[in-house]
């Protein structure tokens, strides 16, 4: 694995914000289900959140493949829900006190040994059904 992703998941699992944020270039996009963050003060807030909703969670990589400027890597997010968690329609889930554990894969971009672009992929309903999150059908 490139050493600057390495050192990201490593400052994920630390909840080191600085640590994260040094991984990227400054106009780094991160694009998600959830997300659409340019620049490393988005990068610092989305990544604030995920700690504050789900503090000691951690990333375990099963996998990982480089080509070029291209990485991939597949895991798990694994944590337990005992903060305010934004739903991408706005409203805040309050802590459950349920635990997650979220399979997903990220693409990256490097350039410079740094990442200029993101793409994380995962299954939100995963994330909500483990909440206990209800939906209702909309006619």
């Amino acid at each position: 694995m490139p050493d600057v992703i390495d050192q990201m998941v490593t400052a994920i699992n630390a909840q080191d914000v600085n640590g994260v944020v040094r991984c990227y270039q400054a106009r780094a996009t991160v694009v998600g289900p959830e997300l659409q963050a340019e620049g490393h003060e988005q990068i610092r807030s989305y990544h604030l959140h995920m700690w504050e909703a789900f503090p000691g969670a951690r990333m375990t990589i099963w996998e990982h493949v480089t080509e070029g400027d291209t990485v991939a890597i597949e895991g798990v997010y694994t944590g337990t829900h005992e903060g305010p968690f934004l739903s991408p329609w706005g409203e805040v889930i309050a802590p459950t006190s349920r635990a997650i554990s979220i399979r997903f894969c990220w693409m990256f971009t490097l350039e410079g040994g740094v990442i200029v672009s993101q793409r994380l992929y995962h299954d939100q309903m995963e994330i909500y059904s483990q909440l206990g999150v209800r939906f209702t059908s909309v006619r």
